[in-house]
């Protein structure tokens, strides 16, 4: 271990005074040695404070790795620290930062295991190591920690709570600490396991609310331009299967059903063998193919449940494409050097299980599938955080998902920012009764593939169809029920690769609007009903016909101008006079019907 680089120690206070030499950085972080504005904004404040603890929490693709190797670039500098030690959640992520140090000016081994005791190498400034990995051996991380002034970076820093037994290692190791920076893109928890070191306030109700020290969030950095705006594409179908008890089942994808019958229709629709599938990942190459245009590199990313799952979608989008597929597998030794190899290459699809959901940086993914059955905030955040990384400004994601309420709840609040709340006191047992779930989980997870064989006596997918159901984006929801490959999915489907936030919005309502238009013409509702010969009918049949076609328009009326039903309603009557619907005469419902229906002709 070394002191701190002489053309390191700057004189000064302030964040820029203390910022190191230039260095260069991929275009998704900016120029090469600039920081961008909540970089400088979050290094000030820390600077200002010198907190021992303090935890930032930046969405996924802001530049949290910028930031802090930033700091700690100054920490080294002005000799508050010497040593340097991150804590990631994967072996890959700690040759990423290893990788990103270097540019920084700092070099750290991510290649030290626990069997090295206390020695990494006298050129290197610390080592990265895995949350599993200082779990294993607490002890000799503290020491390790302890023979120098360390600053600990703890990386995706909710993982320190995965388990009871690795909170209290990771602060047996890094108690002692001069230093910690905790970094997020996920301030919370789908459990009531505490992250170590974050601070959490008391609420009336005996719950805690984590604290963070600096938050900057997707709205936000939307905003800046920084990350993407996301696009989630959502479809629906029905689905077929057979119960443990032999009973035919079928039930459709977003219809309201129980919450076990949606799971069961859930699972259908990612069978492998069935249409949904199959009909959504050819959809989602559709719209890559689309993206590819202007973004000559895009990638799709399918995130599946399980090996087996995982292995049959790549073998179906291989026949999609004809082209090779990168199948990333956690089991496989070689599944971080695919990585590397599919990001700086041109390739169309990669499929993985749950390893690329965090952290792996592959900013050229511009299309996704959803085809896991997670449906925990904190997992669809970390998915999601795959596609948002943005190289240049202009750049649109589109992740497509099954019509499931979990789900399109997560997509409809994709940016609102969450912190981790722990519930009110727990006795020893709950706590011990909670990790052993919480490992059972893991177990779970780690077999599923063996788990699906055994189910396959008590649960079996009969077949599927699927839909394109509606576009959501920043909360909002845009089109409706359409055919496979029928002329509203291409419409979504043909979105370009590059547009503002605003445009997108803007390109959505053009593309429903025309869809209420074909629908529209489609019922007869654009147009006036034939004259009848027939004897008139009774005056209440006549008023009911009329009271539900108007009811129709101001559906439709209210997709493609976003007012409410009951404003538009409003509207009408001002302008063609008459009391409310349920007294107004069928010649006054008249008068409204063909108001709405000019406004709704092309």
């Amino acid at each position: 271990m070394t002191d701190a680089d002489p053309e390191l120690h700057l004189p000064g206070t302030s964040a820029a005074e203390h910022l190191p030499p230039a260095y260069p950085e991929r275009a998704a972080h900016g120029t090469a040695g600039t920081l961008r504005a909540w970089q400088e904004e979050a290094i000030r404040l820390y600077l200002e404070r010198e907190p021992r603890d303090f935890l930032a929490s930046a969405t996924p693709g802001a530049g949290k790795t910028t930031f802090a190797l930033r700091l700690a670039a100054i920490l080294r500098a002005n000799h508050t620290v010497t040593q340097i030690v991150v804590v990631a959640p994967t072996e890959h992520l700690k040759t990423q930062w290893a990788d990103a140090a270097a540019r920084a000016g700092i070099r750290l081994n991510p290649r030290y295991s626990n069997s090295d005791g206390l020695g990494y190498g006298r050129h290197y400034h610390g080592v990265a190591v895995t949350y599993a990995q200082v779990a294993m051996k607490p002890v000799q991380h503290r020491l390790l920690t302890e023979s120098a002034d360390t600053l600990v970076i703890l990386d995706e820093v909710h993982h320190g709570g995965d388990a009871l037994s690795w909170g209290d290692a990771i602060r047996e190791a890094y108690g002692s600490a001069k230093r910690r920076l905790s970094l997020t893109g996920t301030p919370f928890r789908s459990d009531d396991a505490p992250i170590p070191f974050v601070e959490y306030a008391p609420q009336g109700d005996g719950s805690k609310v984590s604290l963070t020290d600096y938050d900057y969030g997707y709205g936000r950095a939307l905003a800046d331009g920084i990350v993407r705006p996301v696009i989630f594409m959502v479809y629906a179908g029905k689905m077929r299967w057979q119960t443990s008890a032999g009973e035919e089942m079928e039930a459709a994808l977003g219809e309201g059903n129980t919450k076990d019958i949606t799971s069961q229709a859930w699972r259908t629709a990612l069978d492998p063998n069935g249409d949904w599938i199959a009909k959504v990942l050819a959809a989602a190459d559709r719209r890559l193919t689309e993206v590819r245009q202007q973004i000559h590199d895009a990638g799709g990313l399918v995130i599946a449940t399980d090996h087996a799952s995982a292995k049959a979608y790549a073998a179906q989008l291989r026949r999609i494409t004809g082209e090779e597929v990168a199948l990333i597998l956690s089991d496989d030794d070689g599944a971080s050097d695919r990585i590397d190899e599919y990001s700086k290459g041109e390739s169309r699809w990669m499929v993985a299980v749950r390893m690329v959901s965090e952290g792996v940086d592959v900013p050229r993914l511009a299309v996704g599938v959803y085809a896991t059955s997670s449906s925990t905030p904190l997992f669809f955040a970390q998915a999601i955080g795959r596609f948002v990384r943005s190289r240049r400004r202009g750049e649109v994601a589109s992740v497509f998902i099954p019509n499931v309420p979990a789900l399109m709840q997560l997509a409809a609040e994709l940016e609102k920012e969450r912190n981790h709340v722990l519930e009110g006191p727990k006795s020893a047992e709950e706590m011990w009764d909670a990790e052993a779930a919480l490992m059972a989980e893991a177990e779970r997870e780690d077999r599923a593939s063996s788990e699906l064989e055994e189910a396959e006596f008590t649960y079996q997918a009969l077949g599927s169809d699927a839909h394109f159901d509606r576009a959501v984006f920043d909360g909002a929801e845009f089109g409706g029920y359409a055919e496979v490959e029928s002329e509203e999915e291409l419409d979504f489907l043909g979105f370009p690769g590059l547009l503002e936030p605003q445009e997108v919005k803007a390109l959505l309502q053009q593309r429903q609007a025309r869809q209420a238009r074909r629908s529209a013409t489609r019922q007869g509702l654009l147009e006036h009903p034939p004259e009848r010969a027939e004897a008139p009918e009774a005056l209440h049949r006549t008023l009911g016909e009329q009271r539900k076609l108007l009811n129709s328009l101001v559906g439709m009326y209210a997709k493609v101008s976003g007012e409410p039903h009951k404003e538009i309603h409003n509207e009408l009557r001002r302008v063609c006079g008459g009391p409310p619907v349920a007294q107004a005469s069928v010649t006054q419902l008249q008068k409204r019907i063909d108001l709405l229906r000019r406004r709704l002709r092309p």
